[in-house]
């Protein structure tokens, strides 16, 4: 059948409105239309398994899935039917690795090369320097995730048979908390996360390693597989092994401390408390926001030590959210530098450009705004004590989804603050700010120093 010609007309027009606009703003609108679609879906009555869900829960839901975050307002297994859920992992996905990837590959498919008002808009998307070949990211993400995911959804079958669980119900659950873990979205069919899980070492590395392999990023992952192709011969570079580092330094310094300064992990068994530790550092590191210990009794210094980690968050053109590994290290360079006298940061004795400091601390800036803002709002409009708030804020800014226990006692006002805190983590803050101004055309990079992605 024919398309009538008025509405090609119109759909051309539409696609030559947008393409004059910024990637920033593409990508903004591009987010914000997929959480509508979301949103209309999750309303449809078929999508229900009780009635008198209210239209505002199903936004919450919408935007948690698609920023990847899983704060939610109501019980994910106990509130949508199959088909609920579904909606739901196809938002996790979309937003997991970008809503612009399945069709860029898709034109991959035809063409070695893609657009340039699609390559811009991956570019901007995933914070790509100017030289990254944006063509080879996208195939290699895709085949990537894919492998990545059905792996994972393997093991985790291979485990909830194990625990009992029916074919049907075993695959859908393998399927589901694959693509949740490695997109760091949190989302899960349990009320209770994985604290049932606690003691199950196999199940607690199987999340750990998919939602490090989604974190950590796809640009490191490249880096790693051109390093081994080549034995070595092609040094990793600054990015991935600022990243790598970080991830290490962090992951190790939170687990150290966790393991011996929190009182409900030293009240676990023995052979449960490293893991415990781990795992709970782990879930606020990469955002990933499962847990296996209640969050809520947690001691004030742990909530301060994973507040931290869920501000710095995942790594750049992951699936993970965050201020990024890299700009809270350029940051701590920058201190360095100015203790020591130096005029440009240097990591392993490469310099870093001053473009990438600038995009570093303007990050960091505008991040903190973002979280200040939010945490006022919700003092100003709930009832929750002011650690609670905070603590939500920079979940649902980080895109992690922990919670100590008030997301589903918001208020609608705090809902929409949420809401709003999910959207802009999910863009990241110079994207979000770009989108909201006019930017010039950037300046090419110096030739003597290397562009970091932060």
């Amino acid at each position: 059948m024919r398309i009538p010609i008025p509405i090609q007309e119109r759909y051309k027009r539409l696609r030559a409105s947008l393409s004059v606009l910024h990637p920033a703003k593409q990508v903004a609108l591009g987010y914000f239309a997929y959480m509508l679609i979301g949103w209309v879906l999750l309303c449809l009555p078929i999508m229900h398994q009780v009635s008198g869900l209210h239209a505002l829960d199903h936004l919450v839901m919408a935007m948690s899935a698609l920023s990847t975050t899983g704060l939610t307002t109501i019980s994910t297994a106990d509130s949508y039917t199959w088909l609920g859920e579904l909606v739901l992992l196809l938002l996790i996905q979309i937003g997991g690795i970008g809503y612009m990837t399945f069709g860029s590959f898709l034109v991959l498919g035809k063409s070695e090369t893609l657009p340039t008002d699609r390559a811009g808009i991956a570019r901007t998307a995933f914070g790509l320097p100017q030289s990254f070949p944006v063509a080879r990211f996208i195939r290699d993400l895709v085949q990537f995730t894919i492998i990545v995911e059905a792996i994972g959804a393997l093991f985790f079958y291979g485990n909830f048979r194990n625990a009992g669980f029916g074919i049907a119900h075993a695959a859908w659950s393998a399927i589901f908390h694959s693509v949740s873990a490695f997109c760091t979205a949190g989302f899960s069919l349990y009320n209770n996360s994985f604290e049932s899980y606690a003691g199950r070492l196999e199940i607690n590395l199987v999340i750990a390693t998919l939602s490090y392999l989604g974190a950590i990023g796809f640009i490191v992952w490249t880096d790693v597989w051109s390093f081994l192709n080549r034995r070595g011969t092609r040094p990793l570079s600054l990015t991935s092994k600022l990243i790598l580092s970080a991830t290490a330094g962090l992951g190790l310094l939170g687990t150290v401390l966790l393991f011996i300064g929190e009182p409900t992990i030293r009240a676990l068994p023995a052979d449960q408390q490293l893991l415990a530790a781990f795992f709970q550092t782990m879930t606020a590191q990469t955002t990933v926001g499962f847990n296996t210990i209640p969050i809520a009794p947690l001691s004030k210094a742990t909530i301060l030590l994973i507040t931290m980690l869920m501000i710095i968050g995942a790594s750049p053109a992951g699936t993970g959210g965050g201020l990024k590994s890299t700009t809270f290290a350029t940051i701590i360079g920058v201190i360095v530098s100015l203790l020591h006298g130096r005029r440009e940061v240097r990591f392993w004795k490469q310099p870093v450009s001053n473009e990438s400091v600038l995009a570093a601390t303007a990050s960091l800036g505008l991040y903190m705004a973002f979280l200040f803002v939010g945490t006022y709002l919700l003092e100003m409009t709930q009832t929750s004590p002011f650690d609670q708030n905070l603590f939500e804020a920079a979940s649902a800014l980080g895109t992690v989804g922990l919670s100590m226990g008030i997301t589903s006692s918001l208020n609608p006002i705090g809902k929409l603050i949420i809401i709003a805190l999910m959207y802009s983590g999910r863009l990241g803050p110079i994207t979000f700010g770009v989108a909201l101004v006019q930017q010039r055309p950037p300046e090419p990079p110096g030739a003597a120093h290397e562009e970091l992605v932060v």
